[in-house]
């Protein structure tokens, strides 16, 4: 089977780091030898699951974390009053957070600071969303759709700025740009804040969406930036499945295919890629 693979396909820069940082703490542990990360470290359970073994402990309260202990922050960042939290609870903080999170963050409270009130595009249960709200000190709205942005009431006499989730789609968010651009009589601060990565990431899948019959799309079931990318290639008009791991394969499906192609989230490691890459490149 001819398989086209994203270059881009597996860890991002933001993984990369948080993972990194966790692997200096395992070389380097505490007295006490108690290893935490405050919720998944990244969106991966099998990176989770690896990491459980070696003796790293998820938990999801800052209170479950003892003295003494070391704590990981996950990649999609916690809220401020959490990092606050941990500093002041006797645990050695390492903040594992995504600089492009990061960075939206200090652009919300900037921006924020003088009265605006942020309209966001996410997912309101998503960790990088409560994070990322944690920093708009004037209130905020969460939106997940362009159907439920054009519902907002907005009031005339206020300000407000307008962000995205890091990994949101591209393109929708493009959508409700324009479609706030509209209401001409409001006061609407844009604030860039999807990350280049994944744009990059969603383009590459658009385009191989155009030179394959079916794309593979591999990542962590939780994974929002995994679970858009399959949503842009069937946006295109190309069929997608979304899987964890090889055995997951819809392989009767794909053997009816002449071209398959295969890309990943942020927070797939290589070798699950490698090993549904040696899958497909397998089929009759």
């Amino acid at each position: 089977m001819e398989v086209v693979r994203a270059k881009r396909a597996g860890f991002c820069m933001g993984v990369d780091l948080a993972l990194r940082k966790l692997n200096k703490v395992l070389d380097d542990p505490p007295p006490s030898g108690a290893i935490y990360n405050l919720g998944a470290i990244i969106h991966n359970p099998q990176v989770v699951s690896e990491y459980a073994a070696r003796g790293v402990i998820t938990v999801d309260s800052p209170a479950e974390i003892p003295a003494g202990a070391s704590v990981v922050i996950r990649a999609h960042g916690v809220p401020r009053e959490v990092q606050e939290e941990l500093k002041g609870g006797g645990v050695c903080v390492v903040d594992g957070t995504c600089p492009k999170v990061q960075e939206a963050c200090r652009l919300i409270d900037m921006k924020t600071q003088g009265g605006r009130k942020l309209l966001l595009y996410g997912e309101a249960v998503h960790p990088e969303v409560k994070c990322l709200l944690s920093y708009a000190a004037a209130g905020a709205t969460v939106f997940d759709s362009l159907e439920k942005c054009e519902e907002l009431e907005l009031d005339s006499d206020r300000e407000y700025c307008l962000a995205a989730q890091t990994t949101q789609d591209k393109e929708i968010f493009e959508t409700i740009v324009e479609s706030f651009k509209r209401r001409k009589a409001y006061n609407i601060t844009l604030l860039e804040t999807i990350c280049d990565a994944t744009k990059r990431r969603q383009e590459e899948a658009i385009r191989i969406a155009g030179e394959v019959d079916y794309v593979v799309v591999v990542g962590g079931y939780a994974s929002s930036n995994t679970k858009r990318l399959a949503q842009v290639v069937v946006a295109h008009g190309t069929k997608a499945v979304h899987v964890e791991t090889a055995d997951e394969l819809p392989l009767d499906e794909l053997k009816q295919c002449s071209k398959i192609g295969l890309t990943a989230g942020a927070s797939t490691p290589k070798n699950i890629v490698d090993e549904i890459h040696h899958v497909l490149e397998n089929l009759p």
